[in-house]
């Protein structure tokens, strides 16, 4: 919470709609003195001041609490990818983190190894691109050989696992929401 200026969000919001300040302090009943004031971050207004500047500038009033994302934050650079290795298996987180509703990674799988000993399922749904190689996929009881440019839709709870017993690596891009791993 310490990133939400609600101030600047209220005169982003009032500059978007091409209102003056005198403009939008008219239609939400309050003094240009004392919206300037909310603007500047000199003064907090009340919940139900909010709630007014809110629908006179057609916004939800939560939209004044949301926090502002550094876009700098977003971009994942090669080299700065969190990696997890778990036994023969690496991960390459392709996202950020693990906050939101979505996460994307690349998992190596080399010959001769496989994602668990046994079936597994998650809450998440999960879509799958095989980048290199090719791996055996169990979903449920059926088994599915994959091929480098080869899709696959994992819906949730559904048991499946990897595995590679062939003698290349296989490179898999897969995104889960919600993010579990």
């Amino acid at each position: 919470m310490e990133n939400i200026d609600i101030g600047k969000k209220v005169e982003k919001y009032r500059k978007a709609k091409e209102l003056s300040n005198r403009e939008l302090a008219k239609l939400a009943e309050i003094t240009p003195s004392m919206l300037s004031q909310i603007e500047r971050g000199l003064a907090n207004p009340s919940i139900q001041t909010l709630k007014i500047l809110a629908k006179a500038l057609d916004v939800p009033t939560f939209s004044f609490f949301l926090e502002e994302k550094n876009t700098a934050d977003l971009v994942v650079r090669t080299n700065q990818r969190k990696k997890m290795v778990i036994d023969d298996l690496s991960y390459e987180l392709l996202s950020p983190d693990f906050t939101g509703n979505l996460a994307s990674a690349i998992m190596n799988v080399p010959p001769n190894t496989s994602s668990s000993e046994k079936l597994l399922e998650h809450k998440g749904e999960e879509v799958a691109f095989i980048l290199e190689g090719k791996i055996r996929l169990y979903l449920n009881e059926e088994e599915h050989i994959l091929e480098a440019g080869d899709s696959v839709k994992i819906p949730a709870y559904m048991k499946h696992k990897w595995e590679n017993d062939f003698n290349q690596n296989a490179v898999v891009l897969f995104s889960v929401t919600p993010p579990a791993f």
